[in-house]
């Protein structure tokens, strides 16, 4: 029902300690002391993006974009380069209003370095950082030119229309690197017919579910800082007050950089492209996957061999693979693992244009996104998608679509097979008579990297299902018996998605034992304002309870001998679970009522806490606990509201793309 029942195939049983390590922080957590990280003046810092790929023309150095004044670098057509220099618009009277102790820990830079003055200068873009002023040299901002497909259909020229990157910083303690970059930063030649401005709003919406993203084990873009710009007015539906999130990844490269070359027929900077993402942003060809033992069977062969040395061709050749292939297969690879995670934690993106696609296979550009609530799989949270494109139920053939354009671009390079490096290929391109095979080749290696993807997402998503379910293994069956049927049931009653996963954790295996037990524990999923789907309450008590039996022995075969487990066991399971349904998710409401309480009351210390939250989602509270060594004074009232039953007039809310 849910995924198009895109693969129907089973997988082998899976452990839960392979389950859990699902759920660690996404990214690399420093290891390093408050007292060995660095200020971010003292951070290092790199260039390697601009230093290995071509700028725009019209600014052939730093120096030439510094020279200019800012109001004359302006929106324009920008060819034969992959970024502009462009610094940002220096603002006046900047206001941090808050960071995430996370992002300031994964970048290295020293908890207290946010009240200095060179750091709000830095994330608010008026300190450039690696720049000598007096000798016009040295590390340089930029942005990115990339075109798109949006909502199905070409856009043409895109880009970094308000996003500009400031430096990439390696932590010296994992040996990430990541790029800074500045949303609001002001315009650039790709802004187009919009102003270069963030609002408030939208950039607590980003600030937030960056962080919470990455807690939940999602891949994503992260998001150190938020600052209010307090003489910036900013013309949206209303006037809204400006504001700049400092965020970082370790790529924000996305399919859109792709497109904009292949639009424009531009297969050499193609090829300089393809090779940087594999040398620079993936680690080098070798770390690239190979051929599967049979590309028409992912689900039956052994996971593909890394370590294949660049020039290695594998498979016969009508579809000889050659490394530009184990690039396509990487970034498939990589955002079938990620949109499976949405689909178990119930995400969606809200507007999945292939400019709002990481090669990295991060979650990227955070517009009208939402976390389910109340579960429909047809809901959008964009309310300009009228069609429905974007809705939960399409997110995993969406992503695929924009794969395929990929594909499209890197067709020639992966239709070249073994004459891939061949001179006459590499100068002169595709020769009349060789046309045929080439297409025939990428065509098939496109579609059997298809199968790979669907595989390789219903497995993750099975795995990340089976951990929430408290499972062990997962077991034949299980994703119709257990998985599709709770879907249905949840959909049909219209119950809270995730409030479902993380009630049931504390469900005892022996309170639901008999067919009444299980009736009356149902309400336990129901809203405070009773079942609002199909069928009222007596139906909805009799379908959760049909349910829960059929869970109910899973348990007992998985956690114990099929007819009784141990109270050490149903405790171990309960525990499982809770570290993997989280307590806390930023959902609209709550995010909308946050941004009002900035907005209109001035409060900042309630960024701090739904941060807070964000960054420790499994816990059952919070509020005069301990973290990290230090007491949490926190809310228990707001926690409490937050965790609780979504209010009516906030479940499923839609919001624009307008930001």
């Amino acid at each position: 029902m849910l995924f198009h029942r895109i693969v129907h195939r089973s997988l082998p049983h899976l452990r839960l300690a392979q389950m859990a390590s699902q759920f660690s922080t996404n990214g690399a957590t420093s290891s390093a002391t408050n007292s060995t990280r660095l200020s971010i003046n003292d951070i290092p810092k790199s260039w390697t993006f601009t230093s290995k790929l071509p700028p725009d023309s019209l600014f052939p150095t730093p120096a030439d974009s510094h020279k200019t004044p800012r109001d004359q670098i302006v929106p324009r057509q920008v060819r034969d380069a992959l970024f502009t220099w462009v610094r940002p618009q220096t603002v006046e009277k900047p206001e941090l209003l808050a960071v995430s102790p996370a992002a300031m820990r994964d970048l290295g830079i020293r908890e207290g370095d946010e009240k200095t003055e060179d750091f709000v200068n830095t994330v608010a873009g008026n300190k450039l950082q690696g720049w000598d002023e007096e000798k016009l040299e040295g590390g340089y901002p930029w942005a990115q030119c990339y075109g798109g497909f949006q909502f199905g259909q070409w856009a043409g020229q895109l880009g970094d229309g308000r996003a500009i990157s400031l430096f990439e910083t390696t932590n010296p303690s994992t040996g990430v690197r990541y790029e800074l970059q500045l949303k609001g930063a002001g315009l650039t030649p790709y802004s187009r017919f919009a102003d270069g401005k963030a609002v408030l709003r939208s950039s607590i919406r980003e600030f937030v579910v960056s962080e919470a993203l990455n807690a939940l084990g999602i891949p994503t873009t992260r998001a150190l800082s938020l600052t209010l710009l307090p003489g910036v007015k900013v013309r949206r539906e209303v006037t809204e007050p400006g504001a700049i999130v400092a965020r970082f990844a370790q790529s924000w490269l996305r399919i859109g950089n792709f497109d904009i070359l292949r639009a424009r027929g531009d297969r050499d900077l193609i090829r300089k492209l393809a090779t940087y993402v594999a040398e620079d942003v993936f680690g080098g060809w070798e770390t690239l996957p190979g051929r599967l033992d049979d590309p028409d069977k992912p689900t039956e062969s052994a996971p593909p061999k890394r370590n294949i040395p660049a020039d290695t061709i594998e498979g016969p050749a009508e579809s000889s693979e050659n490394r530009f292939t184990r690039l396509y297969r990487e970034i498939v690879r990589r955002n079938a693992l990620t949109v499976a995670k949405w689909q178990a934690y119930g995400f969606m993106n809200g507007v999945l244009n292939t400019d709002n696609t990481s090669l990295f296979g991060l979650s990227i550009d955070f517009g009208p996104f939402a976390f389910m609530d109340n579960f429909d799989p047809s809901y959008t949270p964009n309310h300009d998608d009228f069609m429905l494109r974007y809705s939960y139920r399409n997110q995993p053939s969406i992503i695929w679509w924009n794969l395929v354009r990929l594909g499209e671009s890197l067709g020639e390079l992966i239709g070249a097979g073994s004459q891939v490096d061949d001179k006459t290929f590499v100068e002169d391109g595709v020769k009349e008579e060789e046309a045929n095979g080439i297409i025939e080749r990428a065509e098939k290696i496109i579609m059997q990297i298809g199968e790979e993807y669907k595989a390789v997402f219903l497995g993750e998503y099975k795995q990340i299902m089976t951990a929430r379910l408290g499972l062990k293994n997962y077991k034949e069956g299980d994703f119709e018996e257990l998985f599709s049927s709770l879907l249905d049931t949840m959909e049909a009653l219209e119950l809270d998605f995730n409030l479902f996963f993380r009630r049931l954790s504390s469900v005892k295996v022996d309170e639901i034992e008999t067919e009444k037990a299980r009736q009356d524990r149902a309400a336990l999923f129901f809203y405070s304002d009773g079942v609002t789907g199909l069928g009222g309450e007596a139906e909805g008590r009799k379908r959760v309870g049909e349910w829960l039996d059929k869970w109910r022995q899973r348990i007992l075969e998985d956690w114990g001998d099929g007819q009784t487990v141990s109270e050490e066991q149903d405790t171990e399971r309960m525990q499982a679970m809770k570290k993997v349904n989280p307590s806390f998710i930023p959902r609209s409401w709550i995010l909308d009522e946050v941004i009002k309480r900035v907005e209109k009351n001035n409060e900042r210390d309630v960024l701090d806490r739904i941060m807070h939250l964000s960054l420790h989602p499994f816990e059952d509270s919070w509020a005069g606990r301990t973290f990290d060594g230090k007491e949490y004074r926190g809310d228990k009232d707001e926690e409490t509201r937050w965790t609780s039953d979504v209010p009516r007039t906030g479940r499923a809310m839609q919001c624009s793309c307008s930001s």
